[in-house]
């Protein structure tokens, strides 16, 4: 009796044509989720580097320029003084009165509002400026160090640790600069000021205005 070769046991079989297919690599597909999330981050990082800066654009329209300034009260950061006094937070009423104020928005842990921080304690020189702080989403004793490390060139400084207010006036990074005359808002600058910037975007909206109102006010 014949025995058929593909019944015998002892006959090896036809290798499987997928044996020879690359079979996908656990190890590395494991990883995958982790390096879209570190491309991300690093994607988001450089944007808002390269945004504060001016290197891309920051021309972004403002629906407030024109308008007066929204409703709001912020608190001032507990334990925080200058001239000896402690500085009060801000409310509306601070920025309705005669003259010009910038209303800054800063962070502690953010590093364009570091780089600028120099060329605010300088505008803070200027006797016909009043310049705000907002210290935005966060914890009052950060903004009160980063205040007490760099130097404070605000008259008053208002904590917005949840960003309520800060949705209100239409922020949505930091830092940003707003020009404020007679309770409204002239001109909004998105990222980080630099002697270029204050010089061709922040000071002619700042010098007309001073132009047709009176110093810094009260």
């Amino acid at each position: 009796m014949t025995m058929d070769p593909a019944s015998d046991p002892s006959t090896p079989s036809p290798a499987d044509p997928s044996d020879d297919e690359p079979r996908p690599r656990g190890g590395l597909l494991r990883f995958l989720p982790v390096l879209i999330f570190v491309l991300l981050a690093a994607g988001g990082y450089w944007a808002l580097e390269l945004r504060s800066t001016g290197a891309i654009s920051n021309d972004v329209p403002s629906v407030l320029i024109g308008k007066p300034v929204p409703e709001f009260d912020l608190p001032a950061l507990s334990g925080l003084v200058r001239d000896g006094k402690p500085v009060e937070g801000i409310t509306i009423a601070d920025l309705n009165g005669k003259g010009v104020r910038l209303v800054n928005v800063f962070q502690s842990s953010c590093i364009p509002c570091r780089r600028e921080h120099p060329i605010l304690m300088k505008l803070a020189e200027d006797p016909r400026l009043a310049i705000f702080g907002l210290n935005y989403k966060d914890d009052p004793e950060d903004g009160r160090k980063f205040l007490g490390q760099l130097g404070n060139p605000y008259d008053k400084v208002g904590g917005d640790r949840r960003g309520r207010i800060s949705i209100e006036w239409g922020v949505y990074g930091v830092p940003e600069t707003f020009v404020v005359a007679d309770g409204r808002i002239l001109a909004k600058i998105i990222g980080e000021l630099t002697p270029g910037r204050v010089r061709t975007e922040l000071m002619p909206v700042v010098e007309k205005a001073l132009a047709q109102g009176t110093g810094k006010g009260g």
